[in-house]
């Protein structure tokens, strides 16, 4: 599997994906805002698009769908939930189903509700996984649930799928918010030495070659899989007086999005 991040230059910081089979040059773009810089690097690359994946409905995710599909014939996938959502997708999605890439590339779709309620995510089912998450998770952070989501359903994605992932599952965001979310984890959590190495050494980074983190390193820079750490409870604390004496990890997660949503 050949995977290219290409990042739009644009005020949203917006990621997009081209996925392809090594084997065939056939390939699937995800969530093309940005069309001619997703077509000049499959000009590039010998790459032949043949599917659309939109992770969900965001304007800064489909928006790019109709020239596409224009320039190449693409198939458009999407959550099943999102036909009504999204113009003229022409195949949706559930949990389980597999999106195959011309003959060497499999991806399983994830229903990841949160974010919005008819959001997917892709994960590749081989030794070196990958997950393609949109706006459900992010480098060293989580999505936003104002427009459309539920912080509740994401704190039960988080917790039934995408907190039990493997290690070495490297992380594929729909956004470059990595800086950002650092800081948030310092600011929730002082004395997180690895994140404070992870915002030394990126602060300065080129978006275009953007470091991709995984699960291992997650599980020490983000906060919102940090649930039990002592530091970020206490530190809850000075917001959310009321926070149970031991709360669950859920009330962590809400109260961590809450005070994220005004951060």
């Amino acid at each position: 599997m050949i995977v290219k991040q290409l990042y739009a230059d644009n005020r949203l910081r917006n990621f997009h994906y081209l996925i392809a089979c090594e084997m065939t040059g056939e390939a699937m773009v995800i969530d093309p805002l940005d069309v001619e810089r997703c077509m000049h690097e499959a000009k590039a690359n010998g790459f032949k698009i043949t599917k659309i994946l939109n992770t969900h409905e965001h304007w800064d995710h489909i928006d790019g769908n109709t020239e596409m599909k224009e320039k190449t014939g693409a198939v458009i996938y999407a959550h099943n939930g999102a036909q009504g959502k999204i113009p003229d997708v022409d195949v949706g999605l559930k949990a389980g189903d597999i999106v195959n890439v011309g003959t060497s590339v499999s991806l399983r779709a994830l229903d990841t509700p949160g974010h919005t309620d008819s959001h997917i995510c892709l994960l590749t089912d081989d030794d070196m996984p990958a997950l393609f998450c949109g706006d459900t998770m992010f480098n060293a952070g989580v999505g936003h649930c104002k427009l459309g989501g539920n912080p509740e359903k994401l704190y039960d994605t988080f917790n039934r799928q995408l907190s039990l992932l493997p290690e070495n599952t490297l992380i594929y965001p729909g956004h470059d918010y990595m800086i950002n979310n650092l800081e948030f984890t310092i600011d929730r959590e002082p004395d997180n030495e690895t994140a404070k190495i992870f915002l030394g050494n990126l602060e300065q980074q080129n978006p275009h070659n953007a470091y991709v983190s995984s699960m291992k390193d997650e599980r020490k820079i983000n906060t919102f899989l940090r649930l039990t750490n002592r530091s970020v409870i206490e530190n809850l604390r000075k917001h959310f007086p009321d926070l149970s004496e031991n709360p669950t990890q859920k009330e962590v997660f809400l109260a961590l999005r809450e005070l994220r949503n005004h951060w």
